[in-house]
């Protein structure tokens, strides 16, 4: 089912055929696969992992696999019109909507270096200078890497299972989906894996009560930008890339943290009435031609 907005009340329709699952297990599977296969070839392209992991472009690989058969559901999806979500909510304030996500990024990083400081007794910073690469390369890398992410987990995936879902279980399905595929994570210890989940669920709550009701450029690079600042934040403050349980533990509280200060900004936000779409009207019966007018040839009753 979707929702459209007809006189401000927000209308239940049909979804495409075959709902969404067909098309999410597509962008999966691809978009696992081609993380694989661009994490096993990046050492012979030379790119270095600290200014861009070509993993990162999985998610658009399989954002561009299913627009090979659905290409008009995947062009509406990206445009910000396959959801449920509150039709122009915030446009006027997109604003200050960009602000609060943005900030929410720096949020979460602050939280972060506070707790594990006060947990070790201090936090230790890599000034940019000190990086291997220069940092202005690293930043704009990072968000076209970012985006690389963002195209698929944001602008294809939260959409289309707003088709079915409210904002918080898409989400979540997503984070879920999101933490998942960063297969190494497993490797590491159980407690590093879990708060890495925990983080990814939470950031996907962020994003998704955030943006719900956008799209287009300005879902993509909001999403990128949030998406960025985390990780430039943990590269200069963190060390959680060592498979550190602690630090990851601080991360995943952090955004914890903020998700649900966002949830319950979205449980407050007045919802709108849900109709349901009008059912198809009957055929009409052609009224009776009144004798006087009648011909010779036999009178017939349309829609019997």
């Amino acid at each position: 089912m979707v929702m459209t907005r007809v006189h401000g009340v927000e209308r239940v329709e049909r979804a495409g055929r075959g709902g969404p699952w067909g098309a999410a297990g597509v962008f999966t599977a691809v978009a696992f696969v081609a993380a694989g296969a661009l994490g096993a070839v990046q050492p012979a392209t030379g790119v270095p992992a600290e200014v861009v992991q070509l993993t990162q472009f999985g998610p658009a690989a399989g954002v561009g696999a299913v627009a090979l058969y659905r290409w008009r559901r995947t062009r509406e999806l990206l445009r910000g019109g396959g959801g449920r979500g509150r039709e122009g909510r915030g446009r006027g304030r997109g604003g200050g909507r960009a602000a609060a996500l943005l900030g929410s990024a720096v949020l979460i990083v602050a939280l972060t270096v506070i707790a594990y400081g006060a947990f070790r007794g201090g936090v230790g910073f890599t000034p940019p200078g000190a990086l291997h690469h220069p940092f202005v390369l690293i930043a704009a890398a990072q968000l076209v890497g970012a985006c690389g992410e963002e195209i698929g987990w944001r602008c294809f995936l939260q959409p289309l299972l707003r088709t079915r879902f409210g904002t918080i279980i898409s989400s979540v399905l997503v984070g879920s989906a999101w933490g998942a595929w960063h297969v190494p994570v497993f490797a590491q210890a159980p407690a590093y894996a879990a708060g890495f989940l925990v983080a990814t669920v939470a950031m996907s709550v962020v994003l998704g009560v955030a943006l719900d009701g956008t799209g287009g450029p300005h879902r993509l690079l909001l999403a990128g930008g949030f998406h960025t600042l985390v990780n430039l934040g943990l590269l200069l403050f963190m060390d959680e890339e060592s498979g550190a349980v602690t630090p990851m533990l601080c991360f995943g509280l952090s955004c914890l943290v903020v998700a649900l200060a966002w949830a319950a900004r979205s449980a407050s936000a007045p919802a709108p009435a849900l109709v349901p779409a009008p059912a198809p009207k009957p055929a009409r019966a052609a009224e009776p031609v009144p004798a006087s007018e009648a011909g010779s040839a036999p009178t017939t009753l349309h829609g019997t």
